[in-house]
């Protein structure tokens, strides 16, 4: 029988989509899953609501990784990837959480698609990349920024338009 899978939402950056294109995987990630933690949190979630609270934090995600990559275009990228569970791990127990770390590459094969900020998104995107920590911190102002980038949404892409996004 096959391992079952889970959707892992990969927080990412377009140079990261370059090396995914060169080398066809993703390193040993962290990323957003729907977890048994983040069910307990969201108990009258569906899975619909679950999986996109999962896909908006590694969306926040993105912001963190651009904020240390200061030559990466200013759009948040996440890799939506079907990876077998054993190699999922719950990153903390918190109520809530939905960080995973994957274990090993995420092969190409495993991406089920590529969501991308369009052009128009940058200049929210890097407001919003100056302050995300101190939105994390709970600064009310940095949030409104954030918020900002947040209100874009990700566009979708199949894996087969991976070379045009790079």
């Amino acid at each position: 029988m096959p391992d079952q899978l889970i959707r892992v939402y990969v927080p990412a950056t377009v140079p990261m989509l370059a090396a995914l294109r060169a080398s066809g995987q993703l390193g040993a990630v962290e990323g957003h899953a729907v977890t048994p933690a983040l069910r307990e949190w969201y108990a009258e979630g569906d899975e619909e609501e679950l999986e996109y609270v999962a896909f908006t934090r590694a969306a926040q995600g993105a912001l963190r990784l651009l904020r240390h990559d200061l030559d990466a275009p200013r759009r948040r990228v996440v890799v939506s990837a079907d990876v077998p569970a054993a190699l999922v791990h719950r990153e903390d127990g918190e109520l809530g959480s939905s960080a995973v770390r994957v274990t090993a590459p995420i092969e190409l094969r495993s991406v089920a698609a590529i969501h991308v900020d369009s052009a128009g998104a940058a200049d929210d995107v890097a407001a919003a990349v100056g302050v995300v920590e101190e939105a994390l911190a709970g600064d009310p102002d940095a949030q409104f920024t954030v918020d900002g980038a947040e209100d874009h949404e990700l566009e979708w892409y199949d894996v087969s338009e991976l070379d045009t996004l790079t």
